[in-house]
């Protein structure tokens, strides 16, 4: 088989691996919680410290693959993710376990930084098209499969084995990589950008704990004020030094490219919308409708399953296609599919979503294989590496602010339909803020263990209606983001922006 299908092979492994722990590990918080007996904000961290190190990372790991080569940096990123892998399935205690995610998180960053331009390097004409979208139907796999994943090894198994089955997958990726892989990087030897690699990885930290902490609690405390302020801070140092450094990690003239500045916001708004709404549809169905991990995790794949069918025809449609005439309409779809989520009800069942899910999952399908390839395609090869991690992190920052976001309206939104019903029983219109925390938390279960038996039917009733009114309100929100995205990378996403393959890029055939 040809190197650049083994390429292909690795790409999607190290992809599905790092995208699936974003979502598997939801559904085994409530055990890892006994487990190591701790509290719910602690074993929240695990899903925090894992995003949150992604998004740190992900510019500099491209940056770095331009320099050193982008199949050593690969490797290095597999290692990584692997080790952390294991000490997650080791971990006995909850701060080996959050440092554990936060190296997994680092591996994620350097593998979803380098897979992109492994594949642009390695696959040219129509083949770039066929790798591109099994490619894009595979992150949509893999944030669909996870539930149901984790649902069964957590039932059938333990918490733990949902880190230890990277071990083996990550092992073999490894020496797939070394042995078929070819090895790309830039004739343009320079100095490593390290005054820029230093602030923009701080100031993404700061970023996205300052957006993880406001939806947690609250925008107006001094922690989230404060890290907001030095992101910011740091993000105009960054700026300043990316203009005075001669061989800067982000060239900022890229800015100036229509396209780029179209996939950025495309990125952003995909992330921003349907991904960060996937937490709260799965919270949905295990929390209100009282479905298993598992049977979440089923019913998710109408949407996941349609995402995978249409991304592979996308990738092979994008080498004759103009691409904005995939992403625009397909994040049109994903905006109308959240839309036609909303209307909940206390008295609905889940098949209301299945129109939803289904035409966001082709609009889905129809954005993630073009996306991917517009963010290498703008640039030369010896770039590719710095655009994708770009993209990348317009993705992630666009998880994190969505989550923020959807996170704050979630609570304001409960709490005015739950005082007005929780009102009228005496023994309960105390507690409206408190029940409000536990379905924001995922533990509605012990807030109505916690109640009085007389009362329980009532604080059901009132628990369903604020929970799909609340999600109603996200539904509108996301779906209109996603719309008002399409328009702008329609607009943006030019044909004549793309730039051919060079020889600026050795292959080293090893």
């Amino acid at each position: 088989m040809d190197k650049k299908w083994w390429t292909l092979i690795v790409a999607c492994v190290a992809t599905f691996m790092f995208l699936l722990d974003l979502t598997i590990v939801i559904v085994a918080l409530p055990q890892i919680e006994r487990a190591l007996h701790t509290n719910f904000a602690d074993v929240e961290w695990v899903i925090d410290a894992y995003a949150l190190t992604l998004a740190a990372a992900l510019l500099t790991a491209g940056a770095l693959a331009d320099r050193y080569g982008q199949r050593l940096i690969f490797v290095i990123g597999l290692v990584i993710f692997t080790l952390g892998s294991a000490l997650c399935g080791l971990a006995q205690s909850p701060l080996m376990l959050i440092l554990s995610r936060a190296g997994q998180g680092i591996g994620g960053a350097i593998l979803f930084a380098t897979s992109l331009s492994l594949l642009a390097n390695s696959f040219h004409g129509k083949d770039r098209g066929v790798a591109f979208g099994i490619w894009g139907g595979i992150t949509g796999l893999a944030a669909g499969v996870g539930p149901i994943l984790g649902g069964l090894i957590t039932t059938d198994i333990s918490w733990r084995g949902i880190f230890w089955v990277n071990v083996p997958l990550g092992a073999a990726a490894i020496i797939v990589t070394l042995v078929k892989v070819d090895e790309y990087r830039s004739d343009q030897s320079h100095r490593p950008d390290w005054a820029g690699f230093l602030s923009f990885t701080l100031a993404m930290v700061s970023l996205v704990y300052g957006l993880t902490e406001a939806g947690q609690t609250s925008w107006s405390t001094g922690s989230v004020i404060a890290s907001l302020v030095l992101a910011v801070l740091l993000f105009v140092a960054f700026i300043l030094i990316e203009i005075r450094v001669s061989h800067p990690m982000l060239d900022l003239t890229l800015f100036r490219v229509p396209t780029f500045d179209g996939g950025l916001v495309a990125a952003f708004a995909m992330n921003a919308s349907l991904f960060a709404m996937l937490l709260y549809l799965v919270l949905y169905l295990q929390d209100d409708l009282g479905f298993s991990a598992l049977g979440a995790g089923e019913r998710l794949l109408l949407l996941t399953g349609a995402t995978l069918i249409v991304a592979t025809a996308a990738g092979r449609a994008s080498s004759h296609l103009p691409v904005r005439w995939l992403i625009g309409p397909g994040l049109a779809l994903v905006g109308l599919g959240l839309l036609l989520m909303a209307g909940l009800s206390a008295t609905t069942t889940w098949t209301h979503l299945i129109p939803g899910f289904l035409v966001a999952g082709v609009g889905s399908g129809l954005v993630n294989p073009p996306l991917a390839s517009t963010a290498v395609g703008v640039v030369k090869p010896a770039r590719s590496g710095m655009a994708s991690g770009a993209n990348s992190t317009g993705r992630q920052i666009g998880i994190a602010v969505g989550v923020a976001v959807y996170g704050t309206l979630f609570t304001s939104s409960l709490l005015h339909p739950l005082d007005h019903v929780l009102s009228l029983t005496p023994s309960l219109a105390h507690r409206s803020a408190a029940i409000a925390s536990a379905i924001d938390q995922g533990t509605i279960g012990r807030a109505i263990l916690a109640s009085a038996p007389r009362v329980r039917g009532e604080l059901v009733t009132a628990i369903h209606a604020a929970y799909t009114g609340a999600l109603n309100e996200l539904l509108i929100v996301s779906g209109l983001l996603a719309i008002v995205g399409a328009g702008a990378a329609t607009i943006s996403i030019r044909p004549r922006d793309f730039v051919g393959r060079s020889v600026e890029v050795r292959a080293d055939m090893s």
